[in-house]
């Protein structure tokens, strides 16, 4: 392989493509065809693209849908979904159809603190580094207040700043453990200035005080976020439950019951639940330019903070009435990020009434309590492969380059079948000989 000696970052974006072309494709036209294939025609809106990231190539497509009726807090919603997965949105749309003929979704904001800190070893008296963090503390204030003064217009800023003892984990480990509110920002940028700036104060001052060993490793915002949390619920008469004629609504609520249980105790069963409850999150956050990673990475420690990992979401029946909820913390913004920048995310939000930290909060928790509650229902009643498969049809009949008529006796004979991947390919080989 030919390697690139003035470095792949110096060359221009054609330069990058031809290189990579050359040196890792056998047709090395093709290649290049189909990088060119997915690039913007707007010079303009490709060139900023091309500057999200390092080394673009290109762009790379994932499908923009919706899922509309959704009623949430007795206020109608058209939520976007960015996501490659089949069943996704059509299990969100036919969950918010049902709960919106049942009062629609609930939510309440359990909190929106966020959290950062200062990550610092020191080997001397304990009681001293005390003393030390009550003078410093008011310092750590006013040095960060040209950073916090906009923040604080908004109504945000610090919350609080404590010194925390982590020596019992690991030796001479403290932390300066900061919470934070950013109102309609995510707050990554203005958390991290900020402690940086006390990682300086700190470190500075405390020479002045007599200590010398202070050692700041690291200052960095979390994206666990334990109480910056929102819940979403539904709830109707267990009569209201159920319209698949093959179970008793009573008998469905109990099946419906157990599978949340089986969730809240079987760390393998929890995994793929809370994953389907992803499958909502996830989309609606990509579509509105927030950081998925980040919620990722947050949801699962929340669902592992009792020291087990278990089921975000819980169920109860209580003198008849059906309840369903799910508690998911959700560090998201309005402003700022991709949020200014991407038209697609601007398209979404101004979709969604360009909602405030909180209400998206609220919306982004209902897509994931919708698709848990549509892939629970079909796992206790018809079983998930049915509608999965159904959905995943005409991607099966893409991959083998079915014709409009060849896809219209294909999906006519699957309308009454559980479709697999096999099953598909032979009746449509069978459909080709014959």
């Amino acid at each position: 392989m030919t390697q690139n000696k003035i470095g792949f970052s110096k060359l221009t974006k054609e330069e990058k493509i031809n290189w990579i072309a050359q040196n890792h494709f056998a047709n090395p036209k093709q290649a290049i065809e189909v990088l060119h294939q997915y690039k913007n025609s707007d010079e303009a809106l490709q060139k900023l693209h091309d500057e999200f990231i390092e080394n673009t190539l290109t762009n790379f497509y994932l499908p923009l849908g919706v899922a509309p009726n959704f009623t949430i807090n007795g206020k109608n919603y058209t939520i976007p979904f960015v996501i490659e997965e089949s069943s996704v949105v059509a299990a969100a749309s036919k969950a918010a159809k049902f709960w919106g003929a049942r009062g629609g979704f609930k939510t309440t904001i359990l909190g929106t603190e966020k959290i950062g800190q200062v990550h610092f070893m020191y080997e001397g008296d304990k009681q001293k580094l005390i003393e030390y963090f009550n003078f410093v503390k008011p310092f750590l204030l006013s040095e960060t207040e040209d950073i916090t003064k906009n923040m604080q217009k908004r109504g945000g800023g610090i919350s609080d700043i404590q010194l925390v003892d982590k020596t019992d984990a690991l030796e001479n480990y403290y932390q300066l453990h900061t919470t934070f509110q950013t109102k309609d920002s995510m707050g990554a940028n203005f958390i991290n200035s900020c402690l940086e700036q006390f990682a300086k104060t700190f470190k500075n001052k405390s020479e002045d005080f007599g200590i010398h060993s202070i050692q700041i490793v690291m200052s960095i915002l979390s994206n666990f976020v334990p109480n910056c949390v929102v819940r979403a619920e539904v709830s109707c008469p267990v009569s209201e439950l159920n319209e698949d004629k093959n179970i008793t609504a009573t008998e469905f609520a109990e099946k419906f019951l157990t599978a949340v249980k089986i969730a809240e105790v079987e760390p393998y069963r929890a995994v793929t639940h809370n994953k389907g409850i992803m499958n909502g999150i996830d989309a609606v956050v990509l579509a509105t330019g927030n950081d998925f990673r980040a919620v990722e990475a947050g949801v699962h420690a929340y669902a592992s903070k009792d020291g087990k990992y278990t089921s975000l979401s819980h169920a109860k029946i209580e003198n008849g009435i059906f309840t369903f909820w799910l508690d998911v913390p959700l560090a998201l913004g309005t402003v700022g990020g991709l949020t200014n920048l991407h038209p697609l995310v601007k398209f979404s939000l101004e979709m969604l009434g360009n909602p405030s930290a909180t209400e998206l909060m609220e919306i982004v928790a209902v897509a994931g309590l919708a698709q848990n509650f549509a892939a629970l229902r079909s796992l206790t009643t018809s079983g998930i492969q049915q509608g999965h498969m159904k959905m995943h049809l005409n991607n099966i009949l893409n991959q083998h380059q079915a014709t409009k008529e060849e896809k219209q006796i294909v999906i006519a004979y699957f309308e009454d079948k559980t479709a697999s991947h096999n099953l598909v390919v032979d009746f449509l080989e069978s459909l080709r000989k014959n």
